[in-house]
């Protein structure tokens, strides 16, 4: 039970900034989930939106806590957990992904957390606090999967090609249905993977406060972060829905089905062993790994190489971020 006399107003702030990133978190990757579908004219915008929406907020009840964990009790040791590091982790990751939203450029949520939680908590304690046992689980999660993606991608692109080459063209309405279920399966495990981010760092916070004696995941920071992601995914990124949708190649039903089977067992699997990966980089990948199945140079390679080159410069950018803005925070406090 929260003893609420104990929160205070720093308290709150942080939980609504945390809330604000996972909101964010929501609006900046709800392209990385529907995207395919809409563009492959599988779901109108609006009916993607909201079963997804819905999804992202079933999904931490359904899959556990595991991500959570990882993120708020594995990376940083005890000492470094103060609010001043949370906060500037937080804000280093929402200016992050409000600029590469801004520049129709799909990023790494997750990078972007992690950049900024480094930054911050080596900047105020030394490269000591880090924990490297778990620093690496989240490292070898945010860069395998983009690989195991591309590899996922390819693999059920050919055995859809494989199994459809008897069928007619009619096949392509089964396609186009069927994403009503891969679109799900997609989002429960976005939701799984992604919202237990926020909750992660609340429970850090609430630990920091005080507040919770111990780490572990409350019901209602579940609820908070499951809604506020939910709540994102709805409103939607529409800048970063036109570049996942169509600026790989033009997507069909065909690839947008395979890349979703793709993309779920990547990033539920995952989510499953605790590793947090980012959503973008693996669905991205499997759009290109579908496309490059079926013609490698049906794709452009210059929009991926762009994304690429966001992804290299995201943990740099956001770790001198949150360095800089932990300094900021530490004079104030």
């Amino acid at each position: 039970m929260i003893d609420f006399s104990v929160i205070n107003w720093v308290l709150v702030i942080f939980v609504v900034v945390a809330l604000i990133f996972d909101f964010l978190n929501g609006f900046h990757d709800s392209a990385n989930v529907v995207a395919t579908a809409i563009a492959s004219r599988a779901m109108p915008p609006g009916a993607a939106l909201a079963m997804t929406a819905l999804a992202n907020m079933i999904g931490p009840f359904l899959f556990g806590v595991a991500v959570a964990t990882t993120i708020g009790n594995e990376v940083i040791s005890g000492e470094a957990i103060t609010i001043p590091v949370a906060l500037a982790a937080l804000g280093s990751a929402i200016f992050w992904n409000l600029l590469t939203w801004f520049l129709g450029i799909p990023s790494s949520s997750s990078h972007a957390l992690i950049g900024g939680f480094l930054g911050a908590a080596i900047t105020g304690f030394g490269i000591h606090v880090v924990r490297m046992e778990g620093l690496y689980k989240v490292i070898a999660g945010l860069f395998l999967s983009p690989v195991i993606g591309l590899v996922f991608g390819w693999f059920a692109m050919r055995q859809t090609l494989f199994f459809g080459k008897w069928m007619t063209p009619r096949v392509n309405e089964f396609f186009r249905g069927a994403q009503w279920v891969t679109a799900l399966t997609l989002g429960l495990s976005h939701g799984t993977n992604d919202a237990q981010k926020t909750m992660g760092i609340i429970a850090m916070g609430l630990v920091a406060f005080k507040v919770l004696p111990e780490f572990h995941v409350p019901i209602w920071v579940i609820f908070a972060s499951a809604a506020s992601i939910a709540l994102g995914t709805a409103l939607g990124g529409w800048r970063l829905i036109r570049t996942m949708g169509s600026g790989f190649y033009r997507i069909r039903p065909i690839h947008a089905f395979s890349s979703q089977i793709a993309s779920t067992i990547v990033i539920l699997g995952a989510a499953l062993l605790g590793g947090p990966v980012s959503t973008t980089q693996v669905i991205s990948s499997t759009i290109v790994g579908a496309g490059a199945a079926e013609k490698i140079h049906k794709v452009r390679w210059g929009v991926a190489g762009n994304i690429v080159v966001a992804w290299l410069l995201t943990i740099p950018a956001t770790g001198f971020l949150g360095g800089l803005l932990f300094w900021l925070l530490n004079q104030m406090f």
